[in-house]
């Protein structure tokens, strides 16, 4: 497998150092991307970078992820408007832990030739004093060289300024990439296209210091056919930690791509070849209501981030909510995750010793629980046939429900006409 080929094709490829390409052809090359712990889970604007990090080694070469915990204490300043809060030190170590375990969702980590290994910044910087870093790297870049770079200039430009923290931070990246250069043998940096000032001031580092040489690689930063930016919904991020989204909402975030933005993130964010891609996109065309790429898409990333059972409770859930699937699902599902099925929908709290004795349908839809507004509603809309209890439409008004309906021992899905649902939760 040619690595930057690979990238090639599925339309990741930005930028590339003259000699990388053969580098890469001709030796196993260690090489890595930095992670920033700012929050204690990577999102989809991640996703790129650690799909790069599969692709270099499925190709043999050896992924290095780092985890800034130094330079996540500073911020990086590219296309940021203004300064970042800094973090302390416990709340950052947390973070590093939290992201060192989704990484290990991704890649196979070990202590062979061709395993991932998983450094920390904070590691070579704790003992750095600040009188040794401007000695021993400042002198290593100009000022002039800094002030060249447009993180730094889109900044200078701006209304906020540029603090001297983070002016510093592409002297501290720069190093980053001269240790690991120097003590882990990686030869070549990648990350996103608005990576490529701070890597190759890194590489200008190397070959100041040692007369070494290094190389660099970027990917394109992904956005949507709108020009939206890419992982951002109404409701903020699109995070692969299943407390903070849960994945049926990032099952649905897939889902829901457009036609436009599926085909071009399905070369991106699935392993599938460039045949099966075609002929998955080939079976969308000939019948594009079906979304047979969004499908396919979603099912991939979702088991890769979570597990083939969160895949299959996501397409559960999707056809609870939007098709005509069974409740039987929530059965494997905890309360947390329940109401995340559930959010946005009514939700109501009724005792559960009334529940044992039984109450009335009419009671429990129109004045236990407030689905309709008046008993004379529930009982028409009964008649009508537009009321189900737990997916079984409901006709008879004198029917009593008890505790032997509770779906979990817990709930009652009720659901007026096709798409408005609620739910009763008995405590």
């Amino acid at each position: 497998m040619n690595f930057v080929e690979e990238l090639r094709w599925r339309g990741m490829l930005q930028d590339i150092m003259p000699g990388t390409e053969d580098l890469l052809n001709k030796e196993k090359v260690s090489g890595y991307i930095g992670f920033d712990p700012t929050g204690d889970s990577l999102h989809v604007g991640h996703l790129t970078q650690i799909m790069t990090l599969i692709h270099f080694q499925n190709a043999g070469h050896k992924p290095v992820a780092l985890v800034g915990g130094a330079t996540g204490m500073i911020g990086d300043p590219s296309f940021k408007s203004a300064e970042r809060n800094l973090l302390d030190e416990a709340t950052l170590q947390h973070n590093v832990n939290s992201l060192k375990n989704q990484l290990g969702k991704f890649l196979t980590f070990g202590d062979g030739e061709n395993d991932a290994k998983m450094v920390n910044n904070y590691d070579w910087f704790k003992d750095f004093s600040f009188l040794d870093f401007i000695r021993d790297v400042g002198k290593l870049i100009t000022v002039n060289y800094m002030m060249s770079k447009d993180s730094v200039k889109k900044r200078l430009e701006g209304d906020n300024g540029l603090s001297f923290t983070e002016f510093t931070y592409q002297l501290i990246q720069g190093y980053d990439f001269y240790y690991l250069w120097k003590h882990h043998n990686c030869k070549i940096q990648m990350g996103g296209s608005d990576q490529w000032g701070n890597i190759v001031t890194g590489s200008e580092m190397i070959r100041r210091q040692d007369q070494g040489t290094a190389y660099a690689l970027t990917t394109q930063l992904i956005k949507k056919s709108d020009g939206q930016k890419f992982g951002k919904t109404e409701s903020g991020a699109i995070w692969l930690d299943p407390k903070k989204t849960s994945p049926f909402k990032y099952y649905q975030f897939w889902l829901n791509a457009t036609d436009d933005d599926a085909k071009n993130w399905i070369n991106i964010f699935t392993l599938r070849s460039k045949e099966e891609l075609e002929a998955i996109i080939a079976e969308h065309d000939a019948a594009p209501h079906l979304r047979t790429v969004q499908k396919a898409l979603a099912k991939d990333i979702t088991i890769r981030t979570h597990s083939e059972e969160a895949y299959e409770t996501a397409v559960k859930t999707s056809e609870f909510l939007f098709g005509n699937g069974s409740l039987e699902f929530l059965a494997n599902l905890e309360h947390d995750a329940v109401l995340e099925v559930f959010e946005g929908v009514p939700q109501f709290i009724i005792r559960k010793d009334e529940l044992s004795q039984g109450i009335n349908i009419l009671d429990l839809l129109a004045t236990k629980a407030q689905v309709f507004a008046s008993k004379g509603e529930a009982k028409k809309m009964l008649a009508g046939g537009g009321v189900s209890l737990n997916k079984i439409k409901l006709s008879d008004i004198e029917q009593n429900v008890t505790t032997a309906d509770l779906i979990n021992n817990k709930y009652l899905v009720a659901q007026k006409g096709k798409k408005n649902y609620f739910l009763i939760i008995a405590e």
